[in-house]
């Protein structure tokens, strides 16, 4: 599926768009290939896209075109959680929330000197949850709550306010979830 045609920047960016919008998320790498570049490439085209107000979304999944059509549902409850655990209990707290039908938005810590710093992780499923701990594991990265001592937020997305409440409920007993 890579182009075989040296494309202009203009050019490229126009077919990273369609890209998107037509099959998404779609890792840098998968988008330099098909464009034949290199990822840097890649790297520095969303971020003229996203400089020109295109609703890209970079996730540990991979780039996702939030248009109209693929936005999160506006039925859908967000509740942001404060939770705290070590690194290697990153994965039973993602599955754990995933298996009540509630999705992580992202992760959000509060650092001394650089203030609030958020991720986007975007998970919904067990799939995604393997993922991206693979992700994670594969390079080697640290879980960004590892500068507050395990102690994040994350924002959580439901279709109602129960699940909500039931999962709180169950990283309560599991030790995760902080409370007053």
């Amino acid at each position: 599926m890579a182009t075989n045609i040296k494309l202009t920047g203009e050019e490229r960016r126009t077919k990273l768009l369609d890209w998107l919008k037509s099959s998404s998320p779609l890792t840098g790498t998968e988008l330099a290939q098909r464009a034949n570049v290199s990822r840097q490439v890649i790297v520095q085209d969303m971020t003229l896209l996203k400089a020109r107000n295109e609703p890209i979304l970079a996730t540990s999944q991979g780039y996702v075109y939030m248009d109209q059509s693929t936005k999160e549902n506006a039925s859908l409850f967000e509740r942001v959680i404060a939770v705290q655990h070590a690194p290697e209990q990153s994965e039973e707290e993602l599955l754990l929330i995933v298996d009540y039908g509630v999705g992580v938005k992202d992760v959000i810590v509060e650092h001394p000197i650089y203030g609030q710093i958020s991720a986007q992780i975007r998970v919904n499923t067990r799939k995604e949850v393997y993922d991206f701990m693979n992700n994670i594991r594969s390079s080697g990265a640290a879980f960004i709550s590892e500068l507050t001592n395990g102690i994040h937020l994350h924002t959580l997305t439901s279709p109602s306010e129960e699940r909500l409440d039931e999962v709180c409920e169950a990283l309560k007993k599991v030790g995760f979830l902080i409370t007053d």
